[in-house]
């Protein structure tokens, strides 16, 4: 493409950068994405961005769906373009967006996997044998206790926890909105246990609520995700476990008990209530094989 193209999506970028304070990791995901369009602009000959029509656009995304890329992947590649089109469209530069009326092929929505009530219980109730797993099973039930992303237990300060009134603060969750959550009982102890140990991991002043007992800082992600694999290795757990599976285990549960799907929610911090509704799929799998048990002529002969 022409040089003049690419200031102008370098424009685009630094404007999310600026005025919208987007990530770095989000600048990265709308680099990746809109420049995989310009490749497409250079097989076919397409040096400006005005030139582009929607069966380009829809050409382009047919042919990423080919290369084997899902629904979802394309849908975020679709939202990159349509607002990088948006951005060019204010600047005067297109008369219209050719990504507007462009869908993704629909692909069939996975549900979650979850845990079920005993495997919970076994996973949380193992034991801790030593100072890092009190530590580690203070996170475990929190991740459990308040439904909590991977990346929101990490970024929790000593500060966000209030054991007096049983509660938490999310300060920055996904679309940097913050939240306040209660906390279980069982991880109220989880969580004063660690509290007392807490200091030995210590380096001078640390806000981070988990620590590393190597580095004396904040656990991140990476961090907590190979504890909790060393946890199942430890308890002789045979499940391959991660984090988002007691996020999924905790919205599945409590939906199943309290009916309450608005409630639901707000303690994920879903925006959309469309997303909360897939665990309704999985609730239904649970009466279903309920049904499938219990009912006299539900059975196959």
């Amino acid at each position: 493409m022409h040089s003049q193209a690419d200031e102008q999506l370098e424009d685009f970028l630094r404007q999310l950068q600026v005025e919208r304070r987007a990530s770095q990791h989000t600048l990265k995901n709308y680099r990746r994405d809109i420049r995989h369009l310009v490749h497409y602009c250079d097989q076919q000959a397409i040096q400006n961005w005005p030139d582009l029509r929607q069966p380009d656009i829809r050409a382009h995304i047919a042919a990423r769906h080919r290369q084997g890329l899902g629904g979802s992947s394309l849908q975020r590649e679709l939202s990159a373009l349509r607002g990088f089109f948006n951005f060019l469209l204010k600047k005067r530069l297109l008369a219209s967006n050719p990504a507007q009326h462009v869908r993704a092929p629909k692909q069939p929505r996975k549900l979650p996997k979850t845990l079920d009530i005993d495997q919970i219980t076994g996973l949380l109730e193992a034991g801790a044998d030593s100072l890092l797993e009190i530590r580690d099973l203070a996170m475990l039930e929190l991740f459990y206790s308040s439904g909590l992303r991977l990346a929101e237990l990490a970024a929790l300060n000593l500060q966000d926890i209030d054991l007096q009134n049983r509660q938490l603060r999310v300060r920055m969750g996904k679309g940097k909105k913050a939240r306040e959550l209660p906390v279980g009982g069982k991880a109220i102890t989880a969580l004063q246990n660690w509290l007392k140990v807490r200091q030995q991991f210590c380096r001078g002043e640390q806000p981070a609520l988990f620590i590393g007992s190597r580095s004396g800082r904040r656990l991140g992600n990476r961090g907590i995700q190979l504890r909790l694999q060393r946890w199942c290795r430890q308890k002789n757990i045979q499940e391959h476990i991660h984090p988002h599976m007691l996020r999924h285990s905790f919205a599945s549960h409590l939906l199943e008990s309290s009916q309450d799907l608005r409630a639901v929610q707000e303690l994920l911090g879903h925006s959309n209530i469309s997303t909360t509704q897939i665990y309704t799929h999985l609730d239904f799998q649970h009466l279903a094989a309920v049904y499938d048990q219990a009912h006299p002529r539900a059975k196959k002969s």
